[in-house]
C-alpha cells in the first residue's frame, strides 16, 4: 500500500462526481462464519448485531464495519470441490446520494446489480466489481444507518467498539489480469474521481504495482492498489479478485506488538517483514491477509 502523505496538487486535481466519503463496510462471503469471526476478533472486530431474516453477522471496531455473510452457497473450484476459504464479496462506498451516484455511474458503462429486496429490508443499490465482487453506494451512514434496518443489536454488546492502535480503513488490494491496468485505472477514474499516485510516494511493505487515491478529505479518502502478479499466481482463466484490506494505523509496530499479544501472526521473511513502514498478516483460512501500513496523517 501506501502513504497518504499526499502534495496539494494531487489532492486538489481529483475530482469528486459522487460525494465519495471513504469506505462503510466490507463484506466477506465464508460457509464457515465462526472460523472468520475469530480471525475478525483476533484482529480487534467485535460481534455487534445480527441480520434480520439472513445469516448475517456485523463486526465492528472504530469506524470500520465488516459483514460477514455466511447465507450465500460456497463456491465451487476447478475440481469440482467446495471452495471453502472466505472472499472479499463487497465493499460499500459513502456517498452524498446513493440514488444519484448509482445513476451517475450507469450512465457511464457500470453494470448494475439487480436487487432482491425481503420484507424489512433496505434497497441498496450496486453495481458489479472486480471478479464477481458488488460494489454498493450508502448515503445512510450518519444518526440513521442502513443497520438500524437491516440488523438487530446483539443485547449487551458495545455498539462502538474502540479502534485498537487507532487502526482504521486505508484502501484495498485487488489483483488483475495482465494487460487490465489501465483498463482497471480508467474504472476507477472514470466512475469514482481517482487519481493515480506518484511512485516517489510509495510507502508500506508491499508496494507493487499502481496505487489510486481516491477524493475526499485525509479522514475519509482511501486507496486502491492494481496488481498484475507474477506468473503462476491467476489460473489459466485470468481471474481477477480482491485480494485483501489495508488497514492505516500511525505506528504500526505497536500495532503488530498488540495484535500479536491477541494471537496474529505476521510474515517475517528476508523479503516482507514488519518494521516502521507497516506489515503483513499470515493468510488465515487460506485467504484472509490484513495489511498495515503507516498512516500519521490520521
Amino acid at each position: 500500500m501506501t502513504s497518504p502523505a499526499l502534495d496539494r496538487e494531487l489532492a486538489t486535481e481529483a475530482s469528486d462526481p459522487i460525494g465519495l466519503d471513504g469506505i462503510e463496510f466490507i463484506e466477506y462471503t465464508t460457509p464457515r462464519p465462526q472460523a472468520l469471526g475469530q480471525v475478525l476478533e483476533m484482529m480487534g472486530f467485535r460481534p455487534i448485531a445480527r441480520h434480520r431474516s439472513r445469516e448475517v453477522t456485523l463486526y465492528r471496531q472504530g469506524e470500520m464495519n465488516i459483514v460477514v455473510n455466511a447465507s450465500s452457497p460456497a463456491p465451487v473450484d476447478s475440481e469440482g470441490e467446495l471452495d471453502e476459504a472466505p472472499k472479499i464479496a463487497a465493499i460499500a462506498l459513502r456517498v452524498r446520494d446513493a440514488a444519484a451516484a448509482y445513476r451517475h455511474v450507469l450512465d457511464l458503462g457500470a453494470w448494475g446489480v439487480p436487487t432482491k429486496v425481503e420484507v424489512m429490508e433496505l434497497n441498496i443499490p450496486a453495481i458489479h466489481g472486480v471478479g464477481g465482487s458488488r460494489i454498493y453506494f450508502v448515503d445512510r451512514y450518519r444518526e440513521f444507518s442502513i443497520y438500524d434496518v437491516d440488523f438487530t443489536a446483539i443485547p449487551t454488546v458495545d455498539q462502538k467498539p474502540p479502534a485498537l492502535a487507532d487502526m482504521h480503513w486505508f484502501g484495498i488490494v485487488q489483483y488483475i489480469g495482465n494487460d487490465r491496468m489501465q483498463d482497471w485505472t480508467a474504472f476507477y477514474s472514470m466512475l469514482f474521481g481517482f487519481a493515480v499516485l506518484p511512485d516517489d510516494q510509495r510507502f508500506g511493505v508491499m508496494p507493487k504495482g499502481r496505487v489510486l487515491v481516491g477524493p475526499g478529505s485525509a479522514r475519509s479518502r482511501f486507496y486502491v492498489q492494481l496488481i498484475e502478479p507474477e506468473p503462476g499466481i491467476l489460473d489459466a482463466k485470468g481471474t481477477e479478485w480482491i485480494a485483501r484490506i489495508g488497514l492505516g494505523t500511525p505506528d504500526p509496530r505497536a500495532c503488530v506488538a498488540a495484535l500479536r499479544e491477541r494471537g496474529m501472526a505476521f510474515a517475517e521473511t528476508p523479503h516482507v517483514h514488519s518494521d516502521e513502514r507497516g506489515a503483513l498478516t499470515r493468510t488465515q483460512l487460506g485467504s484472509v491477509v490484513f495489511e498495515l501500513v503507516r498512516d500519521a496523517a490520521r
